[in-house]
């Protein structure tokens, strides 16, 4: 058979749970508004080798099962004598089945000689849900389910009920495709009172699951493994959809139908051989900017405080286990003896500490494990000391080693690492006043009086001085950072003088006028696209002042060659969220809701997602992608705005500030 006749003999089938309806093109109808949209499965079996070269799904019952999640067909291989052996490889006989189904017998004869039995695999469709199954009389050493997705679709990946030493998990787990959906995965085994298993462990029958992923390829495997098939034994695969409901407390549920499918994009535990991490750990399950890519610390409190919003994402399945799984990696691997952390790549940054420490306080706060923080407080404490030995002056604030003077690059500081940032650190001194705050909190937990003030004092001493320092009265609001020489560095920040509001280290009624003026900038500068957020400066960052790749050389002196790109005025989604929040505690909003509204509409329609590599992490003011990976979990952090723009949120994730910015209003 030649490639397009067995290109149209594959059977297409499209899967509209709940209907059992049978077609090709997706059909949409009108819903009302108390009624759930179906979800959209499409799965095609393949007419000729025992595959799936086609599988999607759309949790939202929209159109994306256009596209295709795999990137090869979705295969069973078995442990031959030699090497691994594909079903597609195997002579196979086809059966339909009811309700949709498909029944591929696989001859297993060419597996090993001693295989007279064959293996049976089902995929069914169910109301709710997709069934896939296996079956055999015949005992096997190793059988594997591969599901090659394509990452340049979706960087999908799986969110584990737990992670073992060997670097797999166990199911339940969520696998979670990027704004097409999430699939709560779980197995049930029936299987035989076989002589073979006495003196084994039985677990050693159980499914074991593994991400593997090659970064350089643009490759991510999700492979489902039974170490030892049990003769008689029957594997049942079922793929549920899950949706988030509504968080207890929110009164305003009306947003949340917007955000609960990209509330999960936030999370995305490794794969193995992801990133570019210099010390060649490969430790799988780690949240990172996406699943190949770097596990970046400095993003940690990014995760976590999702994760104390919404600790669980489906039955079995916790965000705060993996924000857990992620703290003892880095508490173990990225932690220096003198308590400088690792933010990525070997680097060293100071956003790292503070983010971690933040982390450690969501993760205590959502789950009250205090047995965890008993062990860990010491190294915490570490972390946090090292932070207060960088108030090099002693005037409450953190001095980084670089100088932050104009043209002196002397190496990054935080994970905006574009900017030449040095010396009085607007960015890192307001993460580092949180992370004195929930420190301070963690030790009242523990009882640790002693410990606890002299956390609180150090935010004390840096609230004080903080928004005098880098107050610019040029412009009304708060600069970047202050210069060795005693310079202003200001490119308009939306969400410098934001994050200070919101930090409670700029009062409401101040905050209110700064946010005046910046809204003022942003209207001189003719910037109306609010679907994309705000650009991340609202005037060009001059040459000697980014550290930029080679593209950028084009930017010029003055920064305007190459404006509204990248971090030199790109619309940056993650830089949104805390200026939008800003305008709620100081009582704009109408303003507020003008920008999270048109970027939920946005989100809505997947205009966030574009797959690994196509930039669309960073956006032009025209909505191009100008980025390079395509998906960095902080761009979904404007999210958290749907219920943070209610007090009773911010008084929950921000209690260790306290002060008036979280009255309610």
């Amino acid at each position: 058979m030649n490639r397009l006749s067995r290109r149209l003999a594959v059977m297409r089938t499209l899967l509209v749970i709940g209907a059992g309806t049978w077609a090709v093109y997706l059909a949409t109808t009108p819903l009302r508004g108390d009624e759930l949209p179906k979800v959209v499965w499409r799965v095609e079996t393949d007419a000729e080798l025992a595959q799936l070269p086609f599988l999607s799904w759309d949790t939202e019952g929209g159109n994306r099962t256009q596209t295709n999640l795999l990137r090869t067909p979705v295969k069973i291989r078995l442990r031959g004598a030699e090497r691994w052996i594909g079903s597609e490889e195997l002579p196979v006989r086809r059966e339909s089945l009811a309700n949709g189904g498909t029944r591929f017998h696989l001859d297993l004869s060419q597996v090993h000689s001693s295989y007279t039995d064959g293996l049976v695999w089902d995929i069914i469709p169910g109301p709710d849900c997709l069934v896939m199954t296996l079956s055999s009389k015949q005992r096997m050493p190793e059988v594997e389910m591969v599901f090659p997705f394509e990452m340049r679709a979706a960087l999908t990946t799986a969110l584990a009920s737990r992670w073992a030493l060997d670097g797999t998990f166990r199911l339940p787990a969520v696998v979670s495709a990027p704004d097409f959906g999430q699939m709560l995965l779980s197995c049930q085994s029936e299987e035989p009172k076989d002589p073979w298993s006495v003196g084994y462990d039985d677990r050693d029958t159980q499914v074991k699951g593994r991400l593997e992923g090659n970064r350089g390829r643009v490759t991510m495997d999700l492979i489902l493994s039974w170490p030892r098939f049990l003769g008689g034994a029957r594997y049942t695969l079922d793929f549920r959809p899950v949706r988030l409901p509504a968080p207890k407390g929110l009164v305003d549920t009306s947003l949340w139908t917007s955000a609960r499918r990209g509330w999960f994009n936030t999370f995305q535990p490794s794969a193995t051989q992801c990133s570019t991490e210099h010390d060649g750990d490969t430790t799988p399950g780690i949240l990172a900017n996406n699943v190949i890519s770097d596990r970046v610390i400095s993003a940690m409190f990014r995760w976590s405080d999702a994760a104390l919003l919404v600790p669980d994402a489906a039955p079995g399945v916790s965000f705060s286990y993996q924000v857990r799984r992620t703290l003892d990696w880095l508490l173990e691997e990225r932690v220096r003896p003198d308590g400088e952390t690792i933010g990525y790549e070997g680097r060293p940054m100071l956003d790292a500490n503070a983010a971690s420490l933040i982390a450690a306080w969501d993760y205590v706060e959502a789950t009250g494990d205090k047995t965890w923080l008993a062990f860990q407080i010491e190294k915490l404490e570490l972390m946090a000391d090292f932070m207060a030995k960088r108030d090099v002056d002693g005037d409450g604030l953190i001095e980084l080693k670089n100088s932050g003077n104009y043209g002196e690059k002397t190496g990054y500081n935080s994970a905006w690492d574009c900017y030449n940032e040095g010396h009085k650190d607007g960015y890192i001194n307001m993460l580092a006043y949180r992370a004195w705050r929930c420190l301070a909190d963690l030790e009242a937990k523990l009882g640790r009086t002693a410990q606890q003030h002299r956390y609180q004092q150090l935010g004390d001493r840096l609230k004080a001085v903080f928004a005098k320092t880098l107050h610019n009265p040029a412009t009304g609001w708060l600069a970047y950072w202050k210069s060795a020489d005693g310079q202003l560095h200001d490119y308009a920040w939306p969400s410098i003088t934001g994050t200070a509001i919101v930090y409670g280290l700029v009062e409401p009624a101040e905050g209110r006028e700064m946010l005046g003026r910046l809204w003022k900038k942003v209207e001189e500068v003719g910037f109306k696209s609010f679907d994309l957020g705000l650009p991340c400066t609202l005037v060009p960052v001059h040459r000697g002042d980014y550290i930029g790749k080679a593209v950028f050389d084009a930017m010029g002196e003055d920064g305007k060659g190459q404006f509204g790109k990248y971090l030199n005025g790109g619309c940056l989604v993650s830089d949104t969220m805390e200026f939008i929040l800003a305008n709620y505690i100081v009582g704009e909003r109408e303003k507020a809701d003008l920008i999270l509204r048109a970027m939920l509409k946005r989100q809505e329609q997947g205009g966030f997602q574009n797959g690994y590599g196509n930039g669309g992490e960073f956006l032009t003011w025209e909505g191009k992608p100008c980025g390079y990976e395509g998906h960095l979990t902080y761009s979904w952090s404007f999210l958290q705005a749907v219920l943070l723009r209610e007090p009773q949120f911010r008084e929950r994730l921000y209690r260790p500030l306290a002060g008036k910015a979280f009255d309610k209003r």
